[in-house]
């Protein structure tokens, strides 16, 4: 009886400790096996920079911001928002441009792979606004501006929505779903198919649908760039990004460039003519022989047009 008595209080005791124990929450990665791996090739892609940098991790309201910085501290102030699940490190073919007179406050998304962590929910379009806006007021931004690619130029128009910001210049890299929806569905499947049943085959072809170039990505990003998409889980918070209505585009007074590959499969003629229309003090430009990943296909001439436009 007595042994009985002593096996259950030691499966109690067990059963309690592991309950107590810490469990992995990661908003991207399934587990702390994968997301270590991950980490590990993504500091690998970041020395591509090839420039100082420091990196600090924040505390946030919805979790923690990851910010890469760079630049003269005395330049103006410009945030980098990336596309979709491409992390801070995308930036490696522009950043010694945009680094040289500015001081760059590079940002993890905390809904994608990258070293921004959220360990609860998604998060609404209001909550987004909120996170950011907590990281400005953290540096004293003021008076900023920004660039934003793909998901990122989508998230610096929803900030450049609100009637109180600190905004000033405004760069949009082939913005998603922010003029437009994605309506190209067969030539976008490849991405879709990637989340859902990721391999380097489909990898490939994502890549190749994207990109003009894809020989031009560095070897050390692609395997970064796979990870996320391997890794990470499925990103239904796209869904969620609806295109703005005319009078929110109309409600955006900052200088704003849009620039737009010509084989560019997310937008075309149509955004840029949208553009045109409703961001009252706009400007647009179609780069030739770019694709959605038009900062590495023509990245010359992107790095031109954009120091052109902020400086």
């Amino acid at each position: 009886m007595l042994k009985n008595s002593l096996q259950i209080a030691l499966f109690f005791l067990l059963a309690s400790c592991s309950s107590t124990k810490p469990k992995f929450e990661d908003y991207s990665f399934k587990t702390k096996k994968e997301k270590n791996s991950y980490t590990a090739s993504y500091n690998k892609a970041l020395k591509l920079w090839d420039i100082p940098y420091t990196e600090e991790d924040i505390k946030t309201s919805y979790g923690t911001a990851h910010v890469v910085m760079a630049g003269p501290k005395n330049g103006k102030d410009l945030v980098l928002l990336h596309g979709m699940d491409a992390s801070s490190t995308m930036w490696y073919p522009n950043i010694k441009a945009l680094a040289k007179n500015h001081r760059i406050y590079a940002i993890d998304f905390l809904m994608e792979p990258g070293k921004s962590t959220l360990p609860g929910k998604a998060l609404s379009s209001e909550e987004i606004v909120i996170w950011y806006n907590e990281i400005f007021n953290h540096y004293k931004l003021k008076k900023f501006d920004i660039v934003g690619a793909s998901r990122g130029g989508w998230i610096a128009t929803l900030l450049a929505t609100q009637k109180q910001n600190s905004i000033d210049k405004i760069v949009l890299l082939s913005p998603a779903q922010t003029f437009k929806f994605i309506d190209k569905v067969g030539k976008t499947s490849s991405a879709l198919m990637l989340k859902l049943f990721p391999s380097e085959k489909k990898f490939g072809k994502t890549l190749n649908t994207f990109s003009t170039h894809p020989e031009k990505i560095s070897p050390v990003y692609k395997r970064q760039f796979y990870l996320a998409n391997k890794y990470a889980k499925s990103n239904s918070s796209m869904l969620k990004m609806h295109p703005f209505s005319n009078d929110e585009l109309k409600s955006i007074q900052n200088p704003v460039l849009v620039l737009i590959g010509d084989h560019d499969v997310i937008n075309g003629d149509d955004s840029v003519e949208r553009a045109q229309k409703f961001l009252v003090n706009s400007k647009t430009k179609i780069i030739k022989d770019a694709g959605h990943f038009l900062s590495i296909d023509q990245s010359k001439i992107t790095n031109t047009a954009m120091i052109e436009f902020l400086e």
